[in-house]
């Protein structure tokens, strides 16, 4: 579990989170969804600690982050599994060399036990024979399973994904929203989202905050968000033709 007290963050003098506490839980699918400069994008960074906070407090487990030292700071790194918006693989890797890229780096695996781990990892997203192809041959949905395959390939503990259905067609997106999901409940993960998807929010939402101008301004479960009289969030999920049509048929 990761638990956020109070999380403040801001850029020169011009506050972007203002205060938000949640907790995201072991298992579940945790999906973060805003407008475009909400805040969304800077609360995951923060939670990775690729920002330091301004005030606040992140615990991972119960462990506070601000008092882990560098080497508990690089053992908590081993165990997140990161799915970016733009995939960020390597152009000139092999499939299977990106899939191995950070087990040839930071574990003391053998060679044929990181061919082995990455065998694994491809077939877990439903990829075969492509080991020696190149980001390029692939599709993007592929590629993005690629990633997938690659985030968990250190059995993370916890798994960041931000925008994983981005630039995907809807039948594709749904294929990357069960795969997370399961792998997710496989291995008991907690898993952090952030996410524009409509249909994600609907498919996969066990537990959403939604954030506005940096603010926490609602949370539940995707069964909660069709039934709450928030007018906040109400107004941002009835913009999406996905919820108009469900809210048209209650």
């Amino acid at each position: 579990m990761i638990e956020v007290k109070d999380l403040h963050k801001g850029f020169g003098g011009q506050e972007v989170l203002k205060g938000i506490s949640t907790k995201f839980h072991q298992g579940k699918t945790n999906l973060i969804i805003g407008q475009s400069g909400s805040g969304k994008t800077v609360f995951l960074k923060s939670l990775v600690g690729l920002h330091s906070i301004d005030k606040g407090e992140i615990y991972y487990d119960g462990e506070r982050l601000a008092s882990m030292n560098d080497d508990q700071r690089k053992s908590l790194r081993t165990e997140m599994g990161m799915v970016f918006q733009g995939n960020a693989l390597f152009d000139s890797l092999t499939i299977e060399e990106n899939v191995i890229f950070a087990l040839g780096m930071f574990s003391d695996m053998t060679q044929d036990e990181m061919t082995e781990r990455a065998n694994f990892c491809l077939k877990r997203v439903n990829l075969e024979n492509v080991n020696n192809k190149f980001p390029a041959e692939l599709s993007g949905g592929m590629q993005k399973r690629v990633a997938l395959a690659r985030a968990i390939a250190f059995k993370p503990k916890y798994l960041f994904c931000d925008e994983p259905n981005s630039g995907l067609d809807p039948k594709t997106a749904i294929v990357i929203d069960n795969l997370i999901q399961e792998i997710t409940q496989e291995y008991n993960i907690t898993t952090v989202i952030n996410t524009h998807d409509m249909n994600s929010v609907m498919e996969i939402g066990d537990h959403i905050i939604y954030i506005k101008y940096g603010i926490k301004e609602w949370e539940g479960s995707s069964e909660d968000i069709l039934n709450t009289e928030n007018e906040s969030i109400n107004d941002f999920v009835y913009s999406s033709e996905l919820f108009r049509k469900i809210k048209a048929k209650l």
